[in-house]
């Protein structure tokens, strides 16, 4: 049994995983999924965000430690949560064994205009500075992050709910953003197994990152054709199976290392 660590993005939290978990265990069947929020998002929206990405990794590392899950570990990882895994692994290379990437975009690889595009600034500052409408916010990133969500009325209702539960305050959203202008990723890959997965639809980030990405880090890159910056959503099996047949190619001792430094017992001050 392998243990898998799901991170999500921006002001997004474990539920918006969806059934993908469910999917990802039917093709990788050897799979303990564990989903977890980060400082901000879902249960953990009333704590202030860390203002750097490693932070957000370091504390990955207490949760899954309070929950009695030892390294070594596998991550598949979003967007902001990407950037988290990219960090965790530089730190702790002994912890995280390999992992997937999904739609994400690392500093210095990509311009700025690449790794947000410039046509969604008005949307996402309507989102940062608008009236809090719970419903209104979950449309806009529905629409931006999904190719085929406004086929799928009942996500967007799961969606409405969650941000009524846990709402995501501006403050710690601009937090996370500003967490993921800042982070700098290393010259060469942290992980010895790495996967890229990016969506040539992607609306809020171009699919150019990953490929710059995977050239310069020289990893595996597959590009779904039609599918949004959330390619879970859009094409959950798709990923799943991409994810399986990478994971046939790779040495079955690569999640046992020998030594694993033990997770620490606190957050970072």
């Amino acid at each position: 049994m392998s243990t898998w660590v799901f991170l999500r993005g921006l002001m997004r939290e474990a539920r918006h995983w969806g059934s993908f978990p469910e999917v990802f265990r039917e093709f990788v069947p050897e799979a303990q999924v564990v989903t977890l929020d980060l400082p901000g998002n879902g249960r953990l929206h009333d704590r202030a965000s860390p203002l750097r990405v490693e932070d957000m990794a370091e504390y990955c590392r207490i949760a899954l430690s309070a929950q009695g899950l030892a390294p070594p570990y596998q991550v598949l990882a979003i967007s902001l949560g990407a950037m988290v895994a990219v960090a965790w692994s530089a730190r702790y290379p002994e912890e995280v064994t390999a992992g997937v990437l999904i739609n994400t975009s690392l500093r210095p690889f990509s311009p700025f205009f690449r790794r947000l595009r410039p046509g969604n600034y008005p949307a996402l500052l309507a989102l940062m500075l608008a009236p809090r409408d719970g419903e209104r916010q979950e449309r806009r990133i529905l629409r931006l992050t999904s190719c085929r969500g406004a086929s799928q009325p009942d996500v967007l209702a799961a969606w409405i709910e969650y941000a009524r539960q846990y709402p995501v305050s501006r403050r710690n959203a601009l937090r996370q953003m500003l967490a993921a202008a800042r982070y700098r990723a290393p010259a060469r890959s942290p992980l010895r197994h790495l996967l890229l997965l990016a969506a040539a639809q992607d609306r809020l980030v171009d699919a150019c990152c990953s490929q710059r990405l995977a050239a310069c880090w020289r990893v595996p890159l597959a590009i779904h054709p039609d599918a949004g910056h959330d390619l879970p959503l859009d094409d959950g099996a798709w990923v799943a199976r991409q994810v399986r047949n990478w994971l046939a190619t790779i040495p079955q001792s690569a999640g046992t290392p020998a030594d694993v430094a033990a997770p620490p017992t606190r957050p970072p001050e």
